[in-house]
């Protein structure tokens, strides 16, 4: 059912405990940070003298877990809680929508439980590994770990891999609602053998921009010599200060792009020049920090990392930054440069998304459109040919792709056209997720309209 909610669930390889989260990212809302609310489910069977503890910990990983020798470990605990879940330990948290959800996944031996993360820990990072690199990446994470042992924390127990289950968290952060002004940046430099300057200026027009989103860039040049200003050439540089262990601080360029505008002698410029820093283009640069990653799903360049006042750098680990450089390219030899900080943030979501998808690229055109379906009931299902959507047909529609289609379970063809799609469909299409596109009787007959969900 498309409004079920998904369980995260993971079984120790003893079988005796079972994990339960509802999701796997935690917002840092400034003041306060989503508490991390799950079930465990625990077989006392054969537990013996041992203990059942739940933990949260946020860590530095460092090094990768192959290169990890006896007595030391290349990870850095920066926050550890342990709760005692069996025998009873007193812990008694207050039961939410969440709890109730996945206790009735757990069943009776389900031990629900609460984390509430401080407010000062960093979000999480992870530092892009390179071509041959193996095992966990370099990083900060969360992790929610159950086992079993007869303490929690001694460090001359060893504790058996089979008794043990983990699922990595995410703790990530928005751009606030009100954000200021652009920054901007001048330059007059003179040139040997001229006795007036060239003029630059740089702005943006405000001050965070959303990973993804194009950032125009304005410059304006006053070039009052005799020389040419040949090229302007954009960059975007991520710092990462890597401040728990040492002082590593190192800066790899995400963009370089150079725009044949020129400028004569005695000349102005005014333009504004766009730009979009992405992972895409930065795959195979090992180091880059990159925001927290679940398992090989995709992700994005880290967002940047924002200091509140009265913050303990090191608790941070990885503090990440961006900056803009603008450079001239002047005949004759010789450049202006100015620097323009960078926010790249996450918008912060406007409560729950209406719609499941409500734009497609098909076929070369970008189409959008939408139908209100949010009073049927109605699942995903793998289907072909013709629709029956309760009391509403499509009777053209084009197929393609490997199609995963919004319909009612009350349509009287829906076994059969599973059934029918399995025998006919195309394994040449890629299999990425599509829309049957059809025109709705009602509307007019030049409107063709993407199905979705509201």
């Amino acid at each position: 059912c498309v409004c079920s909610k998904r369980v995260f669930k993971k079984t120790s390889g003893n079988g005796q405990l079972t994990l339960y989260l509802g999701k796997r990212d935690y917002v840092d809302h400034v003041d306060s940070v989503d508490p991390v609310e799950g079930v465990l489910k625990i077989d006392p069977a054969d537990l013996g003298d041992r203990k059942v503890w739940i933990q949260l910990a946020c860590a530095f990983r460092y090094g990768r877990e192959d290169l990890d020798v006896i007595g030391l470990s290349f990870r850095k605990d920066i926050w550890i809680q342990h709760i005692q879940l069996y025998p009873d330990g007193g812990h008694k948290p207050t039961l939410t929508e969440m709890h109730d959800t996945l206790l009735k996944k757990a069943g009776e031996q389900g031990h629900a439980f609460t984390f509430n993360i401080p407010i000062n820990l960093p979000c999480s990072v992870t530092l892009q590994p390179g071509p041959d690199d193996k095992g966990k990446a370099c990083g900060v994470d969360f992790e929610v770990k159950a086992y079993l042992a007869k303490s929690a924390d001694d460090p001359d127990e060893k504790i058996d891999k089979k008794d043990t289950c983990r699922l990595i968290i995410r703790k990530i952060q928005f751009a606030p609602d009100n954000t200021g002004s652009g920054q901007k940046a001048e330059l007059c430099k003179s040139f040997m053998m001229s006795d007036k300057p060239v003029f630059l200026e740089a702005s943006l027009d405000k001050e965070i921009y959303y990973h993804g989103d194009p950032i125009p860039v304005t410059i304006k040049i006053k070039n009052e010599t005799n020389k040419v200003v040949k090229k302007i050439k954009v960059a975007v540089d991520q710092t990462t200060d890597v401040v728990l262990y040492s002082a590593d601080k190192y800066t790899k360029n995400v963009l370089c792009e150079e725009f044949g505008e020129t400028v004569e002698g005695n000349a102005t410029f005014d333009k504004t020049l766009p730009i979009t820093p992405l992972l895409t283009n930065n795959k195979e640069k090992r180091g880059l920090a990159l925001d927290g990653r679940l398992k090989d799903e995709d992700t994005n360049l880290a967002s940047t990392t924002i200091i509140r006042s009265g913050m303990d750098k090191e608790m941070l680990g990885i503090l990440v930054s961006y900056k803009i450089k603008v450079n001239l390219m002047v005949s004759g030899g010789g450049d202006v440069t100015v620097e323009l900080p960078l926010t790249l943030m996450h918008p912060k979501p406007k409560g729950k998304k209406s719609t499941l998808f409500s734009h497609h690229y098909i076929h070369g055109k970008f189409l959008k459109g939408s139908y209100d379906v949010a009073k049927k009931n109605i699942i995903w299902c793998i289907w072909c040919n013709e629709m029956c959507l309760c009391d509403l047909r499509f009777k053209k529609h084009i197929i393609f792709h490997k199609l995963y289609i919004i319909v009612s379970p009350r349509c009287p063809a829906f076994l059969k056209r599973i059934d029918f799609y399995k025998v006919h469909r195309s394994e040449s299409y890629p299999a990425i997720q599509c829309v049957v596109i059809g025109r709705i009787p009602q509307a007019c007959d030049g409107n063709v309209m993407p199905l979705t969900i509201l």
